[in-house]
């Protein structure tokens, strides 16, 4: 298959260790979720590979912590203005590799291009602090870049979480290997090149591609000069890497699992609920941690909810992504639409109703699955407790606001939930009580280079964004001065 791109050389399909393209024997195929043609055939490396990655790292932080953040931070900016000028080639790669619609595409280059841009400023801002001390002493706090970073990084977002990484590690004076995962390495490839054409030195930003990823995660997490590992993936993933690094201590962030709930108050406004109900749960064709897993509507408004819903999701055009007509595209491959159809079949077989959808779209690849909408769900479904990460809606009642916030918390899993009132005290109530880092009360579109993405619970550790976001990148280091006081 051929991606018609402005600049073809962005299309890359070899590594980047060491500020070189690195060939291999052994290659995987990328493929079009819409289509089922080969993009490319991406270069397959492994654990040696990742350890001549992780070796050029090292050397190359050296200098890279020890220049000036104003430099840094130039360089940073010089990346940004290169995503943000090859936005439209970068989307078409990632929906060729990934399958989303292009204007979805579009979207997250700039959201990608965003954090690149808000870093390079944070890197100017890495304050330290003078603690009041003695007449003898002086107490002094300094932040110093972790080390050697490690990053791997999750399909969905094929982009834009390779950014929320990578640039608050080069801002803080660090050094990165990046594992994309296998399904959409050409993005990163991409932005790879871009980082090499804005002028960040070689051996900073380095990408590993593979199959194995068994092999190359247990490298990044067994090397002692990998001083921090970032993850964004599913929770069991997470768990085995978080029980790795322990062995040498590493500093890490999780970004794992999501089940948000939007919770529908009868005095909501029912149209921009249902908007923002639609806006979340079909993004990406439900392949998002942060979109509505579950729908929770007041009883008395439930029926009518239900019926609005139900008719703008039929309204959604479903096709290949690359089709600006379309509004939904595939899921990423078979698996994954296999795994969709059980959750409602499970759903249906236990008592749930299909309002619409439910069936797989075969006629436009084995990829693709109607956007869906099951009601009269109940709490011991799966599609209640699983993240369900497709285009299928469950819809529930709740009578009340105590029973609300109980099945909104009624899961593992604390990354986003969303709450529909026009009650000014129940939004500080239910905002409070339910158990989420993120929450949106009246708004779905949360997220921004502004604000500290992350979760509660099982869904992570750490905030990836906002002037908090470098902190995970940062050790803090006390001196303490003495012989102050004058003879």
């Amino acid at each position: 298959m051929t991606v018609c791109l402005d600049d073809p050389s962005l299309l890359i399909a070899d590594s980047f260790i060491d500020g070189q393209w690195r060939s291999a024997t052994q290659r995987f195929a990328v493929c079009n979720p819409a289509t089922g043609e080969t993009v490319a055939e991406v270069a397959n490396l492994g654990a040696a590979e990742t350890r001549e990655a992780i070796a050029a790292a090292e050397q190359a932080m050296a200098g890279w912590r020890a220049r000036p953040a104003k430099e840094r931070s130039v360089l940073l900016r010089g990346w940004f203005d290169q995503i943000l000028a090859h936005q439209e080639d970068l989307a078409r790669l990632m929906t060729a590799e990934q399958g989303k619609v292009l204007a979805e595409s579009r979207l997250e280059i700039t959201y990608a291009a965003s954090f690149v841009e808000w870093f390079a400023e944070e890197a100017k801002r890495i304050y330290g602090d003078i603690i009041p001390g003695t007449a003898d002493r002086r107490s002094i706090v300094i932040k110093q870049p972790v080390g050697v970073v490690a990053a791997i990084t999750p399909w969905n977002f094929p982009s834009a979480m390779i950014t929320r990484k990578v640039g608050p590690a080069l801002a803080a004076g660090c050094a990165v290997v990046l594992k994309p995962a296998a399904e959409t390495p050409l993005s990163a490839l991409a932005l790879a090149e871009l980082a090499d054409r804005a002028g960040i030195p070689r051996g900073l930003f380095n990408v590993v591609t593979g199959t194995d990823a068994v092999a190359i995660g247990r490298e990044l997490t067994d090397s002692a000069v990998v001083r921090k590992l970032t993850f964004t993936g599913s929770t069991p993933v997470g768990k085995q890497l978080l029980s790795q690094s322990a062995e040498t201590v590493k500093k890490v962030s999780m970004e794992l699992g999501g089940n948000a709930p939007i919770l529908v108050f009868a005095d909501a406004d029912l149209d921009a609920a249902v908007q923002g109900a639609v806006a979340s749960k079909y993004r990406n064709a439900g392949q998002t941690c942060v979109c509505a897993n579950r729908l929770l509507v007041q009883d008395s408004i439930y029926d009518t909810f239900l019926e609005k819903f139900a008719a703008r999701v039929a309204a959604l055009q479903v096709g290949d992504g690359s089709d600006e007509n379309n509004t939904l595209g595939p899921l990423i491959d078979s698996r994954a639409r296999a795994k969709v159809s059980d959750m409602v079949e499970d759903a249906v077989s236990a008592g749930a109703r299909i309002a619409t959808g439910g069936e797989t779209l075969d006629c436009l690849g084995p990829n693709f699955y109607q956007p869906t909408v099951l009601a009269d769900v109940t709490a011991d479904m799966r599609v209640f407790r699983e993240e369900i990460f497709g285009p299928v809606a469950p819809v529930l009642r709740f009578h009340d606001e105590a029973e609300a916030i109980a099945m909104a918390n009624d899961t593992e899993y604390g990354l986003a939930a969303y709450l529909y009132t026009s009650d000014i005290g129940r939004v500080w109530r239910v905002s409070e009580a339910i158990e989420y880092g993120m929450v949106g009360v009246n708004e779905v579109a949360i997220t921004s280079e502004l604000i500290p993405f992350g979760g509660v619970k099982e869904s992570g550790l750490g905030r990836e964004g906002s002037h908090y976001g470098i902190d995970d990148y940062l050790d803090i280091k006390y001196i303490c001065m003495g012989g102050i006081a004058q003879a």
